[in-house]
């Protein structure tokens, strides 16, 4: 049984039960992308639709590009956990979210199959096309929830996408040598990066200290936009990486 008519044409429908009405939200505004995480491609599926994981998403894509949608784009799916974005910390009401099949890093993280990113491309025009979402809103489940994930990881093809017109993106500054901004730093220097993280989305306050949660936000950053080196340190290539996407938002960088 089918349950609902797909929202994407030619994907393949497969309802689960863990979903809901969305609240304070008339539609989405986001896109959230995930990885499975899981040992393979159909067991993630089949506990995506468990009512006893209490878990779901909008759509899964298999690696060999076969998307399956499991709850109307109109409804609530439980797929964010607790996270923030902008200070909205319902964003399971605010998002479409995508589960991509990958075993992720317990399990032997590898790269995505291009037929996989195809269909993932594919899939979000579609929703954006469709939810008129920004390209900055396109984002990582790692970006919502800094430290408690990490998905869908340093290897995920932002770039890729962007070309098609999908998220948004810069060319990661160059690295080079240079202590940075780490545990233990305080300061104006410190207040201000941080002031930057927020202003791009990342929950994060200005404290001006270094702490381990700057850190942690710090390396959320990195893994989607300068996933060459994820430290959680704050270098130059990371600084100047940052500017420039808030630079592409048309923000005052500071």
């Amino acid at each position: 049984m089918s349950g609902f008519r797909p929202d994407q044409p030619g994907v393949e429908v497969r309802a689960s039960p863990n979903c809901g009405v969305r609240r304070d939200c008339a539609a989405p505004d986001m896109i959230l992308l995930h990885y499975t995480g899981m040992e393979s491609g159909e067991a993630a599926e089949a506990w995506l639709c468990d009512p006893a994981s209490e878990v779901s998403s909008h759509y899964l894509i298999h690696e060999d590009g076969r998307i399956v949608q499991m709850v109307r784009e109109a409804d609530r799916a439980w797929h964010a956990g607790k996270s923030s974005w902008h200070g909205v910390t319902d964003i399971n009401s605010r998002s479409v979210g995508i589960e991509i099949v990958n075993p992720g890093h317990a399990f032997g993280y590898r790269n995505f199959p291009k037929r996989q990113i195809g269909a993932v491309i594919a899939l979000c025009r579609g929703i954006v096309g469709r939810h008129g979402i920004r390209p900055e809103c396109v984002l990582g489940h790692s970006d919502v929830a800094p430290g408690r994930k990490v998905d869908p990881g340093e290897k995920f093809p932002w770039k890729a996408l962007a070309e098609a017109g999908v998220g948004l993106y810069v060319r990661p500054a160059r690295i080079s040598a240079g202590q940075g901004l780490g545990i233990g730093n305080s300061g104006e220097d410190v207040a201000r990066f941080q002031a930057r993280l927020s202003r791009f989305g990342y929950g994060i306050e200005a404290s001006g200290v270094f702490d381990e949660r700057t850190q942690i936000v710090t390396a959320a950053f990195q893994r989607h936009f300068r996933p060459r080196r994820v430290d959680g340190i704050a270098d130059r290539s990371t600084v100047k990486t940052l500017d420039s996407l808030l630079g592409a938002l048309g923000s005052d960088a500071g």
